[in-house]
C-alpha cells in the first residue's frame, strides 16, 4: 500500500463540518459570537479576580486558572475552524496539526485535574472549615496547579510521540474540524493496537484518577451536609459547590460522550456535535456557570466598577 508522509504531501485536509456554503456562513457566524463572548467572560473573571482582593482565596486562585485554560482552549481549535469555514483552504500542515493536538490534549488533561482540585478545595472548605487556612496554604495551591499542568504536559507528549510515529495511507484529510487523536489514527496504515493501548492508557488514567477524587471529595462534602441541622446551613453550603458541580457534569459529560467508545464507532454526525460542545461551547459556559450562580462574584463586579467610577470622579476634579 502507497504511503505518504510530511515528506511528499506536508499537511492534512481538515474535512470541516459541512460543505453546504450557506451552512458555513452561519456556523462562522455563530462560532464567531462564541468566541468573543468566551474570550471577554474569561479575561473579565481572570480580571475581576485579580483587581478584588476579597477574591483571592484558593478557591478564586484555581477559577482564575480554568478561565485562562478555557481561554486558551478556545484559542487552540475555535480560530482555525473559522478560517477553515469562511475559506476554501483546509489545509493544516503536519506541524501545526501536531501542535493543535498537543495543546488540545495539554489543556483537556490539565482541566481534568484542575476541577479535582477544585473539588478537593470545596472538600476541605465544607468538612474541615476550622483548619481550611492551613490546609489550602498558598504552597499546596500552587502545587496542585502545578501538578495539573505536568499531567497535561506529559499525557500531550506522550499522545503526539505515539501518533506522529505512525504511517498514514492514500488520503490525507482528516475528517473532523480540528486535529483530535482517533481521526488520525484512521488514517494510519500501520497497526495501531499498541499505538491506541498507550494513548487510553493515559487519558484513561488522567480521566478515571481525577474523576474518582471529584466523587469522593462530593461523597464526602454530601455526608457532611446531610449531618447539618438547619435548612439554611445546608442551602449555604450546597450553594457554594452548585457551581463546580454544574461544570464538571457538563465537561466530563460531554467527554464521555465523545470518548468512551470504540474507535470503530467513531461517527462524523454525533461525535463532531459532541465536539462542538467540549471545543467551543463549554469554554463560553464555565465564566456563566462561576459568575450569574455566584453572589461573591457578582459582588466584587459591582465593587469593581465602584472604584472605577471613584476613580473617574477624582481625575475630572
Amino acid at each position: 500500500m502507497r504511503t505518504w508522509n510530511n515528506t511528499n504531501v506536508p499537511w492534512f485536509i481538515l474535512a470541516g463540518l459541512t460543505n453546504s456554503g450557506e451552512i458555513q456562513l452561519v456556523l462562522s457566524l455563530l462560532f464567531l459570537l462564541i468566541y468573543l463572548v468566551t474570550v471577554l467572560g474569561n479575561l473579565g473573571m481572570i480580571v475581576i479576580i485579580w483587581l478584588d482582593h476579597q477574591l483571592h482565596t484558593p478557591m478564586y486562585f484555581f477559577l482564575t486558572h480554568l478561565s485562562f485554560l478555557d481561554l486558551c482552549y478556545s484559542n487552540v481549535i475555535t480560530p482555525k475552524t473559522l478560517a477553515n469555514l469562511l475559506t476554501s483552504s483546509k489545509s493544516i500542515s503536519f506541524v501545526g496539526c501536531f501542535t493543535q493536538m498537543f495543546f488540545f490534549v495539554l489543556l483537556v488533561a490539565t482541566e481534568c485535574f484542575l476541577l479535582a482540585s477544585m473539588a478537593y478545595d470545596r472538600y476541605i472548605a465544607i468538612c474541615n472549615p476550622l483548619h481550611y487556612p492551613v490546609i489550602m496554604s498558598p504552597r499546596l495551591c500552587r502545587a496542585l496547579l502545578s501538578g495539573s499542568y505536568m499531567v497535561g504536559f506529559m499525557d500531550s507528549l506522550v499522545n503526539d510521540l505515539c501518533v506522529s510515529r505512525l504511517h498514514f495511507c492514500n488520503s490525507n484529510i482528516i475528517q473532523h474540524f480540528f486535529c483530535d487523536t482517533s481521526p488520525i489514527l484512521m488514517l494510519s496504515c500501520n497497526e495501531t493496537y499498541s499505538t491506541e493501548m498507550m494513548i487510553m492508557f493515559l487519558a484513561g488514567s488522567t480521566f478515571i484518577v481525577s474523576l474518582i477524587i471529584i466523587c469522593v471529595s462530593y461523597v464526602s462534602i454530601l455526608s457532611t451536609i446531610l449531618k447539618i441541622s438547619s435548612t439554611s446551613g445546608k442551602q449555604k453550603a450546597f450553594s457554594t459547590c452548585a457551581s463546580h458541580i454544574l461544570g464538571v457534569t457538563v465537561f466530563y459529560g460531554s467527554m464521555i460522550f465523545t470518548y468512551l467508545k470504540p474507535k470503530k464507532s467513531y461517527s462524523l454526525g454525533k461525535d463532531q456535535v459532541a465536539s462542538v460542545f467540549y471545543t467551543i461551547v463549554i469554554p463560553m459556559l464555565n465564566p456563566l456557570i462561576y459568575s450569574l450562580r455566584n453572589k461573591e462574584v457578582k459582588n466584587a463586579f459591582n465593587r469593581v466598577m465602584q472604584k472605577k467610577e471613584s476613580f473617574r470622579r477624582l481625575k475630572l476634579l
